[in-house]
């Protein structure tokens, strides 16, 4: 996923959307500006020059690798975009999507200009975006205008145009949607924990078997994420950028949740699993108690897929979990940017976008508002309820500002790592 959300250390992906109301605290910390109200598509002869550009190009698209659904689906869209548009995709698969940074940043050094970069087009969101939105990495502002811009479901997702508190402004085009969300076999943990403290007791009455994956592990991460969010005294100050006084003062109650959870976790909070995929297993095997996911249809895709028992359930936490959009971005240097356009257009399509959310091709919940599609392409969305599903969804938790990672981060690791 991946999707989600910093991709890309791990997966960057995933979520659905409540209206605004757990938003509505940080409603300051996360206005738009002017730009986000006034874009407009662009007029079909515009578009159909990028299109004619776009013809023959190849579009060199850095994105995780880490799933084989995603591939897949990628290898479709790369004959669809060939077909329809004559424009080559190639997926340059990646592991780490700071490593992408890195590179067009060393680019830039290099005085590598317009034109002459390696990288087309990146799947992308949190802290990779914000380096490269605040060093100028990016070519834009170009997603609201793309055509099928229209469809997103800016009001019930705000965090389209929102990346970890941080305004979009067009320089990066939404393709999924992402939330925390827990899974466990339903025969194994009849009761559900709710909230961080229900899962502390959880913990206390069975030591040994909750863990969650190590920092910065991206899925160990918005574990903390998820507690800061929670515990957290003032949550809208974690909207605004980081700074040491607010560190003390927000993280105090998570480091002393911390302290309380980490005796009774497995092998006593001294050691962590390496990723979510480990704890997966572990939760499939009995030894762990339940796992942590940011694709809601993570279980089901391993339910279909006969890795999980049908007894499998997932849920989000009832007041909420972060969550948040991920994105695709084309760098400044691009050498097929007309090309770029076309292809994150082309994700955006509520057939390219139908696909993706199937259970059976990906399952990445869609960006757009598929109420107001049009009969037929609404039409495209509709599937049973599979196992494992999340069938009620709790609201979306706002994001830290992408500056608090690093600093909540290091210092986990100051206290817990060994």
């Amino acid at each position: 996923m991946p999707l989600q959300s910093r991709p890309h250390r791990a997966n960057p992906i995933y979520t659905r959307r409540h209206a605004l109301t757990m938003l509505g605290a940080a409603s300051a910390a996360l206005s738009l500006p002017a730009f986000a109200q006034l874009s407009t598509p662009p007029t079909p002869a515009a578009w159909a020059d990028t299109e004619r550009a776009a013809r023959g190009q190849t579009v060199f698209f850095n994105a995780w690798a880490g799933s084989e659904r995603i591939n897949a689906y990628l290898q479709w869209a790369t004959a669809q975009l060939a077909a329809q548009y004559g424009v080559k995709l190639e997926h340059v698969k990646i592991a780490d999507t700071a490593d992408v940074v890195k590179r067009v940043r060393a680019e830039k050094a290099a005085g590598r200009k317009d034109g002459e970069g390696t990288v087309d087009l990146v799947w992308i969101n949190g802290e990779n975006f914000a380096q490269m939105k605040r060093e100028g990495l990016l070519f834009g502002p170009f997603a609201e205008r793309l055509p099928h811009f229209q469809y997103v479901d800016l009001t019930g997702k705000p965090t389209t145009r929102i990346d970890a508190s941080i305004a979009t402004e067009g320089m990066e085009a939404p393709w999924g949607m992402a939330q925390f969300t827990v899974f466990a076999d339903g025969q194994r943990l009849p009761e559900r924990p709710q909230n961080m403290a229900e899962l502390l007791a959880l913990a206390q009455r069975q030591p040994g078997r909750i863990s969650y994956p190590r920092p910065p592990d991206f899925h160990g991460t918005t574990f903390l994420k998820q507690a800061l969010s929670e515990l957290s005294p003032n949550p809208a100050a974690l909207r605004e950028p980081f700074t040491a006084a607010a560190l003390d003062q927000q993280t105090a109650p998570l480091w002393k949740f911390l302290d309380a959870l980490h005796p009774a976790l497995w092998r006593g909070g001294k050691q962590f699993p390496q990723n979510a995929a480990a704890i997966r297993q572990m939760m499939a095997d009995g030894e762990l108690l339940l796992a942590w996911t940011f694709n809601p249809n993570e279980a089901a895709n391993e339910i279909a897929a006969q890795r999980l028992p049908a007894t499998v359930v997932s849920w989000q936490f009832a007041k909420g979990s972060i969550g948040n959009t991920h994105f695709v971005a084309i760098p400044y240097n691009a050498r097929a940017k007309a090309g770029a356009q076309v292809v994150a257009n082309f994700l955006l399509s509520p057939a390219a976008q139908a696909r993706k959310a199937d259970i059976r091709q990906w399952g990445d919940p869609t960006v757009l508002n598929v109420a107001a599609l049009p009969p037929a392409d609404r039409a495209l969305f509709s599937a049973a309820t599979m196992p494992g599903q999340v069938v009620t969804t709790a609201p979306t938790l706002p994001e830290p500002h992408a500056s608090w990672v690093d600093a909540l981060e290091k210092s986990w690791a100051q206290r817990y790592a060994r």
